[in-house]
């Protein structure tokens, strides 16, 4: 699925986000249904608890055109020479990593570019929050994924990240958390509550002068704002909130968001 931007011309892939966490049954039978709605991709957070790369072999074993990938794994929890990528069809798989909590951010992660350049032709995607990250995936990964961002903000990453890339097609892709439901506002409220108490994320806002809610999307227009900025981001991942994240809310959610999608 992608919107047309009304400023540059170029297209905006929309995706879905799910938590890593997200039940193989509900994978099962999500995974159909985003592909069938036209989606780009389907994203899956890697999280304790939830292991990413088992759920996209899982969305990949019932679609067969849709974009998969991780978003993303932390390196310090989870090394990239650990990573069981079996299973994955790397023409469609996108491998997201970050740094995690490690105190080597920038080499260790051009180190995990490294070795999984050595055993995989999937794209790899870098987690970037600040300028020094995403200069790195610019130079020498496929892609990176930007967080919280308005669609401004967005924009700018975007141009920083051209510059950056010196003409090499680097990918730039824009979690933003989405409700389609009153009823999920309280999650996703807490859900930005807590990125705005993150020191790195709290400076990161300071810094750019909005706060975490300032950057999610609760309606149809707020997506359609994203496309019509001057650079908007390649691909924008609607990472879903709902309130009790079962198999019917998710399923209304792509719902929504697809008709969100297909009315701009």
């Amino acid at each position: 699925m992608t919107q047309q931007s009304q400023g540059a011309g170029t297209a905006m892939a929309v995706s879905i986000g799910l938590m890593g966490t997200t039940s193989s049954e509900t994978l099962s039978a999500l995974a159909p249904r985003i592909e069938r709605l036209g989606f780009a991709g389907l994203w899956l957070n890697d999280v304790p608890g939830g292991d990413s790369l088992d759920g996209l072999r899982i969305a990949a074993s019932v679609t067969s055109t849709l974009r998969l990938a991780t978003g993303v794994i932390p390196i310090d929890r989870r090394p990239a020479s650990s990573l069981d990528l079996d299973g994955l069809p790397s023409d469609r798989t996108a491998i997201g990593i970050g740094s995690g909590r490690t105190d080597r951010p920038i080499a260790s992660v051009r180190e995990a570019i490294v070795g999984l350049r050595e055993r995989t032709d999937a794209a790899i995607v870098v987690g970037a929050l600040g300028p020094r990250m995403r200069r790195l995936a610019a130079e020498e990964a496929d892609g990176v994924l930007l967080n919280w961002l308005t669609p401004d903000a967005g924009a700018a990453a975007m141009r920083e990240l051209r510059a950056d890339a010196g003409g090499r097609p680097v990918r730039g892709v824009l979690y933003a958390r989405t409700i389609v439901d009153e009823a999920a506002r309280p999650v996703l409220s807490a859900e930005a509550s807590a990125y705005d108490a993150y020191p790195a994320y709290a400076a990161n806002f300071d810094r750019l002068g909005f706060r975490a809610i300032d950057s999610t999307i609760d309606h149809a227009d707020r997506l359609a704002d994203y496309a019509s900025v001057s650079d908007p981001v390649d691909e924008l991942v609607l990472r879903a909130i709902t309130a009790g994240s079962t198999l019917r809310e998710l399923e209304a959610f792509v719902e929504h968001a697809a008709a969100w999608a297909g009315s701009n």
